[in-house]
């Protein structure tokens, strides 16, 4: 009897001293295949099923406190990138380009459930996922933040449990290109791909070692995490007027001053009172290309093309082209 009263006691106490405030196991109930083709977006999947699950612009846009300085966004929620890509394609987060190393923070407390460390494995390299439970973020809902691009592997482990604003590894350009991309020979500038996914159930599983898919997950702009309160689904978020469009973004300071102080979620880069270091336009191998190789490669392939195709007689062949290259966004 003793023995039996001294184990139930152990167990409730375990029970009652979870930090981690009820974070799920992988899932023994599986996504569903709409799901899993939503949020990998495979070779073989449509881009509807992801579109169907929120992957569509909304139009929200950061708003920081009066004062403070932030790493701002440079390519936003769900901007098309069929021009980068060989199929139709939309951008699944927001990029924030900063100088190379600099900290990528925790958006919230959370654990730490997976992690790539192959830098060519995908486009988003080396990245960080963080699963969030309701009171990590004071959200009615499971959400998962995930963080690429990192310059090297992240000294955080799976399983391991980050606070708010703990810093998870330097910021670079790790991350495979599309074959456009390769063919003009231009280097992806150091930034933090940021995403987020949320879903009702605490539920997930990892699907070829590089996608949590939470079960009924569901895409968000992640500058819709920064309103405090649901619903923050994409369809909502179009939806809102535009009085409302612009959000106002917590940040954790360099000093380490969270403003508000009783914010859950920050922005993933520490901001300041001060100005901050821009980042730079462009990189080769991690350091900052040169103006005669730029201009090496410019003549060499002006030379070799000729200004040929639709750009033939432009004043600016390259700009021309560059133009071209950029494509339409939505």
């Amino acid at each position: 009897m003793r023995c039996a009263t001294f184990l139930i006691g152990v167990l409730l106490i375990l029970l009652l001293s979870d930090p981690a405030g009820a974070q799920s196991e992988p899932a023994n109930e599986s996504p569903d295949e709409e799901t899993i083709c939503a949020i990998t977006r495979s070779r073989d999947c449509s881009i509807d099923a992801a579109v169907k699950r929120g992957l569509f612009e909304t139009g929200l846009r950061p708003r920081f406190p009066t004062g403070i300085n932030c790493r701002t966004i440079d390519e936003h929620w769900a901007i098309s990138y069929t021009h980068k890509r060989s199929r139709e394609s939309y951008h699944g987060g927001i990029d924030m380009p900063a100088p190379w190393g600099e900290a990528i923070v925790a958006a919230a407390a959370g654990t730490v459930v997976a992690k790539v460390t192959d830098p060519d494995r995908t486009q988003r390299g080396i990245e960080v996922i963080i699963q969030h439970s309701p009171d990590d973020t004071g959200l009615p809902l499971w959400i998962y933040t995930s963080y690429g691009h990192f310059r090297s592997e992240p000294q955080v482990e799976v399983g391991q449990r980050v606070a708010m604003g703990e810093v998870l590894g330097e910021t670079g350009n790790s991350g495979s290109r599309g074959e456009r991309q390769k063919r003009v020979n231009r280097p992806r500038r150091p930034a933090l791909h940021f995403a987020a996914i949320f879903t009702e159930s605490s539920q997930y599983t990892i699907v070829r070692g590089t996608h949590v898919v939470p079960v009924d997950g569901r895409w968000a702009d992640p500058v819709a995490l920064y309103r405090g309160l649901t619903p923050i689904d994409s369809h909502s978020m179009k939806g809102l007027p535009t009085s409302q469009k612009e959000v106002d973004i917590a940040v954790l300071l360099d000093s380490g001053e969270v403003i508000p102080p009783e914010a859950k979620i920050v922005w993933p880069y520490k901001c300041s009172r001060n100005a901050l270091v821009p980042p730079p336009e462009r990189y080769c191998n991690g350091r900052r290309c040169s103006v005669s190789r730029q201009q090496s490669t410019s003549q060499s392939t002006k030379a070799r093309r000729g200004g040929r195709g639709r750009c033939r007689g432009a004043a600016d062949v390259r700009a021309c082209r560059e133009a071209r290259s950029r494509g339409p966004r939505l």
